[in-house]
């Protein structure tokens, strides 16, 4: 696109440009990131940008809508391949509603899971977690979809699931990986889950150790034991959906944990405590 990127110093990458240019971008991998960042940028290029091997996420759907919504010109949003078509026009005002965030929703589904609880969701879009409400189901839990409601029972204790391979949407999603580690961790038999999206995606593995949970890993592939019941113990969360992995644990431990690095929890999920605590869980925050 013509930007001159400059080799990182100290952790900053060093760019400049005089005018961004259309052109033809082919991705390796269909990254969210990168392909919601290309589409920004291509919107105020000079002539047409086409994305190909982008990705699909319901997210890069919505974006899209929003810079139509402001005059923008893009297209194939939900493809492989998305164009956008540069302008010099000032873009306009728009009010938009962005869609339900289909992991907390999927998190909140395995925290009925793996309590035996029984929850009400509202405000989801089932289609968006068809594979991860298909996991659920496999592991036991019964689920009810009216709309944009779902009800969840979960069962006494899961069942293992033969294998969960992580994938591009619409397959598993990467981001639910390490909930439905603590899931199978006390479930019924042996499961294995295959990392297929990132490196070092498993660093809420140690942590599950501590509080008596039975996992191998070998690279990218997680081989769970299930365990009959997790034991409450002081760990720390490193990301941010292993931080939501160790609550759910947490919920489902003999005894109390502590959860520390809540600063990562906290950048996906807003009053996560409060949320768990109106539906029963023993659960607060402190300074």
């Amino acid at each position: 696109m013509g930007v001159k990127v400059h080799d990182a110093h100290h952790g900053f990458l060093y760019c400049e440009v005089d005018k961004i240019k259309g052109c033809e971008i082919q991705l390796d991998f269909p990254s969210v990131g990168a392909t919601e960042n290309i589409m920004l940028a291509a919107v105020f290029a000079e002539g047409e940008t086409v994305i190909r091997h982008a990705a699909k996420e319901p997210e890069i759907v919505d974006l899209q809508n929003f810079l139509v919504g402001m005059g923008a010109d893009v297209s194939g949003a939900g493809t492989s391949t998305i164009t956008i078509r540069g302008t010099n026009r000032k873009l306009n005002n728009v009010e938009h509603t962005v869609i339900p965030d289909r992991i907390v929703a999927g998190t909140y589904l395995v925290a009925a899971g793996i309590t035996g609880g029984e929850l009400n969701l509202k405000n989801v879009m089932p289609e968006h977690i068809t594979s991860v409400v298909s996991y659920l189901r496999e592991s036991g839990c019964r689920i009810n979809i009216k709309r944009n409601n779902i009800h969840i029972s979960g069962p006494s204790r899961p069942k293992a699931i033969d294998i969960i391979r992580t994938l591009p949407y619409p397959g598993f999603p990467t981001d639910m990986q390490s909930q439905f580690v603590s899931l199978l961790s006390v479930a019924r038999g042996t499961s294995i889950i295959v990392e297929t999206i990132f490196e070092n995606r498993y660093k809420h593995v140690e942590e599950l150790l501590r509080m008596g949970a039975d996992i191998k890993l070998e690279g990218r592939l997680a081989v769970i034991k299930g365990v009959k019941r997790l034991t409450g113990a002081t760990v720390t969360a490193r990301d941010l959906r292993g931080g939501a992995a160790l609550v759910l644990a947490a919920l489902a431990a003999e005894g109390t944990s502590i959860i520390s690095g809540i600063k990562h929890i906290d950048r996906g999920y807003e009053n996560i405590e409060g949320k768990l605590s109106m539906v029963g869980a023993i659960i607060k925050r402190e300074e």
